[in-house]
């Protein structure tokens, strides 16, 4: 059926994961999205959150209400930054009709929330000008202007902007270069300068690995 009512579709993932991946390997990976997963799905009642599917790292979720969603994608920035020794995720949405099938939903607007989840970086909710406008004012919450972007498969370009807490400031978590990790400065295994930057790490297999290619992983920063 065609469902003519809008959507918001949002897509988080952990950013870094494929560098995670190969630093930890497969089982800690695994484990680590699996715990991901579970996070998300203790917040999605709160904010009227329906959990579509899994794919790889990233969760797919649908909300009725944008200015519910929008409140979502910025709840689970927030519980993720909260742990240690664990990547971080990005979120992106967007708002529009869709098509359900087989418990799956199909159409634009689901596409034009993975392109938008694309182009966050970790720790971002970056949400389209459409999910912008549904969502309307939101206590304590800013809107700031991330581009009008050109999305592939996608006609005309859409406007983007990043959701934030007002006043937003860094939590004093520093990423683990190589596995890209959030890890706490106090409690890093160890620490390298390279070009006068400080990076720190979460294990000594991410320090031989930075040693062994600095530039290689300096330049992901």
């Amino acid at each position: 059926m065609t469902d003519e009512q809008a959507h918001t579709f949002l897509f988080a993932d952990l950013a870094g994961f494929t560098a995670l991946t190969e630093a930890h390997g497969d089982e800690e990976a695994a484990d680590l999205a699996a715990e991901f997963f579970d996070c998300v799905r203790d917040l999605l009642p709160e904010y009227g959150g329906e959990e579509v599917k899994t794919i790889g790292d990233a969760v797919m979720l649908r909300c009725e209400r944008p200015d519910a969603a929008v409140e979502l994608g910025l709840r689970i920035v927030d519980e993720v930054r909260k742990r240690d020794h664990f990547p971080v995720v990005r979120v992106g949405m967007h708002t529009g009709p869709a098509t359900e099938r087989s418990n799956d939903w199909f159409g634009a607007a689901v596409n034009v929330a993975a392109r938008v989840s694309g182009l966050a970086g970790g720790g971002e909710v970056l949400v389209s000008g459409p999910t912008r406008e549904a969502a309307g004012y939101l206590d304590r919450v800013e809107f700031r202007r991330h581009g009008l972007r050109h999305l592939k498969n996608v006609n005309e370009p859409v406007e983007v902007y990043r959701a934030a807490r007002e006043g937003e400031q860094t939590d004093g978590m520093a990423i683990d270069p190589v596995c890209r990790m959030a890890i706490d400065p106090g409690q890093a295994v160890g620490a390298l300068t390279f070009q006068g930057e400080k990076y720190y790490f979460c294990s000594l297999e991410c320090i031989q690995g930075f040693s062994e290619a600095p530039a290689r992983y300096a330049a992901s920063e």
